[in-house]
This record gives C-alpha cells, structure tokens and sequence, in this order.
C-alpha cells in the first residue's frame, strides 16, 4: 500500500488553479473566528431581508461546499468525480421545513434523486434526514416515551402522524431496493435519536434481508455508541438481515453539552477527543472484522482514521473495493484524502449536497464553523492547496 495524504497533484487534479485560488480565499477567510461568527449569524437574516448577497454566496462558499441549486447542475460535478475514481452520495440539503406537505415533497425529492442516481454509475447512495419527514416535537415526544406504541401515550393524533412518517420511510427505502441504491439515515441531537435508530432498525429488518440497502449513523462522540453499535449488530443476527453502518465523529457536541448542562443531566458526550477516536477506531475495527455482515462507511475527515482503516483491510487480506466497505468526505474539504484512496482503488466517494441557496443555508453555516471551529483544519486545508499553486508554478 502507497497511500501519501501529502499528495497535492492527485487532490486537486480535478480543480483549475483559478478554483483553487478561489478556494484558498475562502479558508483564508474561514482562518478569522470572529469573522466566521457574524458570518453565521448575518447570512440568514440578510437572505431573508432579499438583500442582493445571492450571487455572493453562490460564487464563494456554496460553489465550494454544493454541487448546485438543482439535480442538473449537481450532475456536472458528480461526472467530473467519476473521472477520477471518486463516487457520490447524493443529498437533498434541505432543512428544517416543518408541516405535512413539506415533509411530503421532500419525500418525493428523495425519490426523484434515488430514480436519478439509479441511471448514473458513479452514485451509490443517497443521504437523508429523518427531521426533513417529520416534526422534532413528535421525534422528541418518541424519545421520551420510547413506548408510545405499546400504549402507555395515547395521543391518537400522534400515533397517527408517526405512521405517516413510517410510511414516507418505507416509500423511500422500497424504491431504493428495487433501483439498488443506498438509503444512509443520517444521526439527529440525542434527545431524539432514540426514534430514528428505531425507525432505522426497522426499514433495515425489511430491506436489509440479502444485501445492505438501509445504513444507520452513529456518532462517535457520544459515550453509548460503541455499545448501541454491537446491540445493534447481535439484534441484526438474531432477525436475519444485514446491519449498514455509517461512522462519523459527530456534529452537535456544543449544543449536546450546552442542554446536559441546562437540564441537568449527564452529557452524552465523550469526556475528550482521545476517547472518542479511541471509539472510532473500536467501531472501525468491530466492523471490518464482521464484514460479511455489515457494511460500513468510514465518514471521516482524519488523516489517520483513514489510513487505520485502510491498514486494516491490508492486514485481514481484504481488496481495496470490499463491497462491504466505504470511505466518504464532505465535498469541498479534503480531497487530499479522498482522491488518494481512490487513486489506490479504495471505494470512496464525496457527500455532495444541493438545493436552492436559500434552503442549504443551514447547511453552509455548518461547514464554515466547522471549518474554524475543528483544530487545525483550515490550516491543513489552505497548506495543501498552497502547496498545490506553489508546484504548478514549478
């Protein structure tokens, strides 16, 4: 194996020099904290006030992190990464649009983008939000009365409206097993988690029989997730289906401790970030080992994740393109990770959203804190890219 993370020219193959002076501009910008943070919080409410920052957004840091406003524009981007060995999951970037007919269209939204992947080569999966199918009052109610359906609450109205939820899921799942595409559920804040591993256990139970359609998300940062992966492991032995598994680190550790604090109870999150990689890399590792059962995606954008992982196929004697076994990055952030294992013949494939700039706005939001926030990471970023300009000048 002959994999460098420090390989500029396969990264950024894809990218002009003109995008990557664009790009090195943006996490230049990104580099500011102050900056990023009435960044996030202007960017909304100047959207909404109809001010003229559209083309604004859309040249910097929608053009880095989107793969367009629609399906079409999106297609060019996913193209330009098939050509060098880098897949796509697809994702409908809209959010927090709550009542039954958004939930509705965007049920349809999903399965348009599952018919279209269906017809690529490069588009294994598509990603999906359970909040953009239902209301977060009802997923928290789930979740704090884990027995709702047995009984104990007897709010017709909701039981009701849990249903339409579950029949949206199944819908979607349905038409993702007959075109043979990935469903991978993303994971919400803990205080409604409880019902969409449910509801992702079940759509897995159905669908999961011969081959791994549904994948559920855990995040690593919480302290219970190592354990609620190998519950969920013998579940899946003891039903007979397949067990899909995304692993990320996680996205809302400062709002989880924030609300532990404020309601006082403990923090599901990890005590430090040695701890949450040392249960990464458990994950990883408990995966690859039962291969012939789960498929797993590594959802990582740490260089030495990445690598563990890879080492780990090398040393069990599996092939770099194990169907079993898939390595993913958001789009627009290291690509010297992801075109490098797919230059060594790794499935790997880049997160790639899209949807109209007003509605992928939270989304945006989230890359750039992301970005200021994560140590080191704008830094590693904008050297590479640096270093990149530096050796096409020659």
């Amino acid at each position: 194996m002959n994999i460098s993370f420090d390989n500029t020219e396969n990264a950024f193959a894809y990218k002009t020099s003109k995008e990557l002076k664009e790009a090195k501009f943006l996490f230049n910008t990104m580099g500011f904290p102050w900056f990023v943070q009435i960044g996030t919080r202007l960017t909304p409410f100047v959207m909404r006030t109809g001010l003229p920052v559209h083309g604004i957004i859309r040249k910097t840091i929608f053009k880095q992190f989107v793969g367009g406003e629609t399906l079409e524009e999106t297609a060019e981007v996913g193209a330009i990464l098939g050509k060098y060995g880098v897949q796509v999951i697809l994702d409908y970037g809209v959010e927090g649009k709550e009542g039954e007919d958004n939930y509705d269209r965007a049920t349809e939204q999903f399965i348009r983008v599952i018919n279209y992947a269906a017809t690529q080569t490069n588009i294994p999966f598509i990603s999906i939000k359970v909040t953009g199918l239902a209301r977060f009052g009802l997923l928290q109610t789930l979740n704090e009365a884990p027995r709702l359906r047995s009984g104990i609450h007897d709010h017709e109205e909701e039981i009701n409206e849990w249903d339409r939820v579950r029949d949206r899921m199944y819908t979607i799942c349905e038409v993702a097993a007959e075109k043979n595409i990935g469903v991978l559920i993303d994971a919400e804040e803990s205080w409604i988690q409880d019902p969409v591993d449910r509801l992702t256990m079940e759509m897995m139970e159905i669908f999961n029989k011969e081959k791994v359609i549904v994948y559920n998300t855990i995040q690593l940062y919480r302290h219970d997730r190592l354990h609620f992966l190998k519950l969920s492991h013998k579940i899946a032995r003891e039903q007979g289906f397949k067990l899909g598994m995304k692993l990320v680190r996680g996205a809302y550790m400062e709002k989880e401790r924030e609300r532990a604090y404020d309601k006082g109870y403990e923090s599901p999150i990890q005590p430090d970030k040695p701890a949450t990689d040392n249960d990464y890399d458990a994950s990883l590792a408990f995966c690859i080992e039962h291969v012939e059962d789960i498929s797993v995606i590594v959802a990582s954008h740490n260089e030495a994740t990445n690598l563990y992982a890879a080492l780990l196929l090398d040393k069990k004697g599996l092939p770099h393109n194990h169907p079993h076994i898939h390595f993913s990055q958001l789009y627009g952030m290291s690509d010297n990770i992801t075109f490098n294992l797919a230059k060594e013949g790794f499935n790997v494939s880049k997160y790639l959203p899209f949807g109209p700039i007003r509605d992928v706005i939270p989304y945006l939001m989230r890359r750039a804190q992301e970005n200021s926030s994560v140590s080191g990471q704008t830094g590693r970023e904008l050297s590479l890219i640096k270093k990149e300009l530096c050796r096409r000048k020659g």
